[in-house]
């Protein structure tokens, strides 16, 4: 019976590998924070141009994944998620069908770290191949194999990289490229680290760069010819090399209290955006030889994302600014195409087939639908998030495989957003 028990694992192993290409995304899924290339734009077409009353139909729903506000990745046939349960956080593995719990294996501690009681994990799991890799809230990060959730290896930020937990805990979902895993732990060690992702081996650290670590996640560029990851932080943004992790560019951007929204990467152009009255900046990133050196196109209060991100769809930046409500912005110049303040409460966003699913973090947790278009807030249906927990809902929606995800603390369900 043993060996038959192997035999099936094994199977069921090379099965996920045969679903799973690292380095490519297959059509529907969305493998990472923000999917595939990290900049929350679906590539999924034949989608619900209008919404019905009462929204697109309900699929499933699944609940007792575990408090937190993490989002969920989608790989083959998995659903990855996090959650806290009891005394620790959990990586969770879910059946893609029905919601159904596959696999769940034990991260770390649970908890809520700084003031106001923010419980459980913030990262979302990044699925490479036939591995999966999290952040729980305290800064344990663990490898497992997706198949099973097995564990491969762990490091702390804290203890094994230098970091030191910022007030409301690690939130950085990891990135992988190639054979290395890259994450930003901060501190005089190098802020941002990167690991062999089958072994945990450290293969570079940022010595030039010694921010503390913020909100945001790591953002893979080109620029210059120059394969790079962006970072932003309470005091910078940054572009450190790919192959080595030397600092290539850094320039100074004071902020404040929390830096959470993660940078959008046009060509070589970088845009940040961040609340408590900051706004948003957009920088050009030039290279002459072996240096490189920016310069800050524009700094506008016209957008100033809290959290809940921004997206770049052709040449206009959506998201929601603070006291300004749902924003349109021209990339280019920084001038508001238009703003929407009185139609829908702040939340999170994300792209599919010419249109922004829209997430209200509060309240009934509305989800709208409006068209990508600079021309106006034109929405194109509603409705009210079942199954509402009584917290701000803050992980991003999800479009991937014709289906929206919506995930509310230890609640996930699954909409089919298809065109019939």
């Amino acid at each position: 019976m043993e060996r038959l028990l192997r035999g099936q694992v094994a199977l069921v192993a090379l099965a996920w590998a045969a679903l799973t290409v690292q380095g490519a995304a297959p059509s529907g899924d969305w493998p990472q924070w923000r999917g595939p290339q990290r900049d929350d734009l679906s590539t999924e077409t034949g989608l619900l141009q209008e919404w019905p009353t009462g929204g697109p139909p309900l699929v499933w729903h699944v609940t007792e994944l575990g408090g937190g506000y993490s989002g969920v990745s989608l790989a083959g046939g998995r659903i990855f998620t996090m959650g806290e349960k009891g005394e620790a956080s959990y990586l969770l593995a879910l059946n893609r069908a029905d919601g159904k719990l596959h696999w769940s294996t034990k991260v770390g501690k649970a908890g809520a770290p700084g003031w106001g009681g923010f419980a459980g994990p913030r990262c979302t799991p990044t699925v490479a191949g036939d591995l999966v890799f999290a952040v729980s809230q305290y800064g344990e990060f663990i490898c497992a194999e997706a198949a099973t959730g097995k564990e491969r290896w762990r490091k702390s930020l804290t203890a094994d990289l230098g970091g030191e937990l910022p007030e409301w805990s690690f939130a950085e979902s990891p990135l992988v490229d190639g054979d290395q895993v890259v994450c930003t732990p901060g501190g005089k060690a190098g802020a941002i680290v990167a690991m062999n992702k089958g072994t945990g081996e450290i293969l570079w650290r940022c010595q030039q760069f010694t921010d503390a670590a913020e909100y945001a996640s790591l953002v893979p560029a080109e620029i210059g010819g120059v394969q790079q990851y962006v970072q932003l932080t309470q005091s910078s943004v940054a572009g450190v090399a790919a192959r080595d992790g030397r600092l290539l560019w850094r320039a100074a951007r004071k902020d404040n209290v929390a830096v959470i929204p993660t940078p959008v990467v046009s060509g070589n152009q970088v845009f940040v955006t961040s609340g408590y009255g900051v706004g948003c900046n957009l920088f050009e990133v030039s290279q002459s030889g072996d240096r490189f050196k920016t310069q800050q196109l524009y700094a506008s209060k016209a957008l100033q994302n809290h959290h809940g991100g921004v997206v770049l769809v052709g040449k206009h930046i959506y998201g929601h600014s603070d006291s300004k409500g749902w924003t349109c912005l021209d990339l280019a110049t920084g001038e508001t195409a238009w703003q929407e303040k009185g139609k829908l409460g702040k939340g999170s966003l994300t792209y599919a087939d010419g249109h922004l699913y829209l997430r209200q973090e509060d309240g009934p947790g509305t989800i709208a639908l409006i068209a990508a278009t600079p021309e106006g807030y034109r929405e194109k249906g509603r409705f009210d998030q079942p199954h509402r927990s009584a917290k701000n809902s803050w992980p991003h929606p999800v479009v991937a495989g014709g289906r929206l995800y919506i995930r509310d603390q230890e609640v996930l369900l699954c909409f089919d957003v298809t065109k019939r």
